[in-house]
């Protein structure tokens, strides 16, 4: 259980933030279309709310070159404050980062989560050999395998060969005595990796990374930086994002989470769930922010 009490510096007792926010991106923030961030406030409101002491981590699969490149640098270029607490957390807790200059502490990478090599030549050598005209190998990832579409690929044309993929990943695991898990399907041997199709993309890694965990790594900077916020907001466009409200509930944060994608059905769970109306993905994720910075605005 986390100690909502107020934070000391020194001698100065500084009160927690009214709010934190914990976001996905591919969805709510980054367009599963452009893979950028292509509606402008969300730039804007993003770098509103953080100049205000609103914490913002993005918890995300994507690589930290890919958060710094396409979320961080628009912040800074849109006046985001040195001293925001803004942090990255990616491949799904493996890997963190500070956003901003008092923050940065180079990139950390937890090598205990990472994929073993030999494993990665395999599953890269798959790819080179049947998959490379519909996707393509992400080479910024530390810890995970990561094969996104391409942008010249429409998803009728992916989602077949990424279930394939899928398919192939998972033999190739079992024969090599690797125990892997892909939806309903489980290893005969003891699972140590998950094989996680998405809409855009197939992930391969740790089973202990997930969004719970980036969740965990998030509080951690936090609790290392200032004051942890009592009230949260989680956001995210599938079923694995709720791990973050999972675990903040767990711990006895005020949460909320806002699902930019509720077609894929809603889960049964003791804490708020939001939707935007018919909004979805970027358009239903600007909406959200745009609400907080007329609430703070107030």
């Amino acid at each position: 259980m986390v100690d909502h009490a107020h934070w000391k510096n020194g001698d100065v007792t500084i009160a927690p933030p009214p709010l934190g926010l914990l976001l996905d991106v591919d969805g709510p923030i980054a367009s599963p279309v452009t893979r950028t961030i292509a509606i402008e406030t969300i730039t804007n409101d993003l770098v509103t709310l953080a100049n205000q002491g609103i914490p913002v981590v993005f918890n995300t699969g994507r690589s930290d070159v890919f958060i710094r490149d396409q979320v961080v640098k628009p912040m800074l270029a849109a006046g985001l404050a040195m001293d925001a607490r803004v942090f990255g957390v990616c491949e799904k807790g493996a890997v963190w980062f500070g956003a901003t200059m008092t923050n940065f502490a180079g990139v950390q990478v937890d090598r205990n989560l990472a994929l073993p090599d030999e494993i990665v030549a395999d599953l890269r050598a798959l790819f080179d050999a049947r998959y490379s005209d519909t996707m393509f190998w992400d080479d910024g990832k530390h810890a995970m395998v990561s094969l996104e579409q391409r942008t010249d690929v429409t998803s009728g044309e992916f989602l077949p060969q990424r279930d394939r993929f899928a398919a192939d990943a998972f033999d190739l695991l079992e024969r090599n005595g690797v125990g892997a898990e892909l939806g309903d399907r489980s290893s005969a041997h003891p699972v140590s990796v998950r094989i996680e199709p998405t809409v855009i993309s197939t992930d391969i890694e740790r089973v202990s990374l997930g969004k719970a965990l980036g969740a965990e790594r998030a509080l951690s900077l936090l609790a290392d930086s200032g004051p942890i916020p009592r009230l949260w907001r989680t956001v995210g466009d599938s079923r694995s994002d709720y791990g973050m409200a999972d675990h903040l509930h767990a711990n006895g944060f005020d949460v909320a989470h806002v699902d930019v994608r509720p077609a894929d059905g809603i889960p049964d769970k003791p804490y708020r769930v939001i939707t935007q109306g018919d909004l979805d993905n970027d358009e239903a994720g600007a909406e959200f922010l745009a609400h907080w910075v007329r609430e703070f605005a107030g």
